[in-house]
């Protein structure tokens, strides 16, 4: 399959108290490159986390956001510091004696000191954390791999129909060819003949005027190469996976042909056609920028 590298997916799991929430979008990269947003106290997962991913993604930038919620209040509790609030009652009586002042401490006044309680959590186990943030995960990379692969697909219809027009205008070049030589030769003729008027024309001199017109504006090679091309980007979008690598290289080959036969050009009407061809190879790249 083909596919784009722009998606979306989003996925929930949930077991007993804990869910997790999946979400990941990406856009054009030209390498693998991404990017994790998760609860701090989950951070040590980032790595399994990016290696799952590999197992779906080739190319792109990858935005994953995992949220996570739980129902119980079970895996925190409240921790008294015995010895930080004794240092609290210290410092404010050095500051009564210090300053003369009343010493108005209470046990509400103290409990309100940073660090005096503080919520502590209990001990996580990895194992059944990462099985449901991994089902999760994997829902999300399902979904998105699904959006990847119908996007790819219609962008791979979109590049095999400019392909066939393309092969069209290699085909109306290499029509063209035959008769501009013909035409070169017959105002050639009749140049010759008004400046000579009544003088024997030398066939072998306007035969060797024709050919070597003919080798200058030659465009056999490059037509050649650029229906090579062409049969080869058609025959990867149809053999799938991921190509886009090798389809932009395709592509940067096809206007190089184009541009030598635009150079090569002594015709309007071929000049227009190479013209035609250049657009429609930038059009082919700039969809084969989309691909994976």
């Amino acid at each position: 399959m083909i596919k784009s590298m722009t998606g979306f997916g989003r996925c929930e799991h949930h077991q007993g108290s804990r869910k997790f929430t999946v979400e990941m979008k990406a856009v054009n990269h030209r390498y693998f490159d991404v990017n994790i947003k998760i609860p701090k106290k989950f951070s040590f997962f980032e790595s399994a986390i990016r290696m799952e991913l590999k197992k779906y993604v080739q190319r792109g930038k990858v935005d994953v956001f995992v949220t996570y919620e739980d129902y119980t209040e079970e895996n925190a509790s409240l921790k008294y510091n015995e010895s930080i609030a004794a240092q609290y009652l210290k410092y404010y009586a050095q500051m009564a004696e210090a300053f003369h002042l009343e010493n108005d401490i209470r046990v509400s006044t103290l409990g309100r000191c940073p660090e005096v309680f503080t919520m502590e959590e209990q001990d996580i186990d990895e194992a059944e954390i990462w099985g449901v943030l991994g089902e999760a995960l994997k829902g999300a990379c399902s979904q998105f791999v699904e959006a990847r692969e119908r996007e790819g697909e219609a962008l791979k219809l979109d590049i095999l129909d400019k392909l066939e027009r393309m092969e069209e205008n290699v085909t109306l070049v290499e029509k063209r060819y035959p008769d501009i030589i013909a035409e070169y030769r017959k105002k050639l003729e009749d140049k010759v003949r008004e400046l000579l008027t009544d003088a024997q024309i030398d066939e072998s001199r306007l035969a060797s005027e024709v050919v070597l017109f003919a080798d200058k504006i030659c465009t056999d090679e490059e037509t050649v190469r650029l229906r090579s091309h062409i049969h080869t980007m058609q025959q990867e979008l149809r053999a799938g996976g991921s190509i886009g690598r090798k389809l932009d290289f395709i592509a940067q080959e096809m206007n190089r042909e184009a541009n030598t036969i635009l150079s090569k050009a002594n015709d309007l009407e071929t000049s227009n056609i190479a013209i035609d061809l250049k657009t429609e190879i930038e059009k082919v790249r700039e969809q084969i920028q989309n691909l994976e």
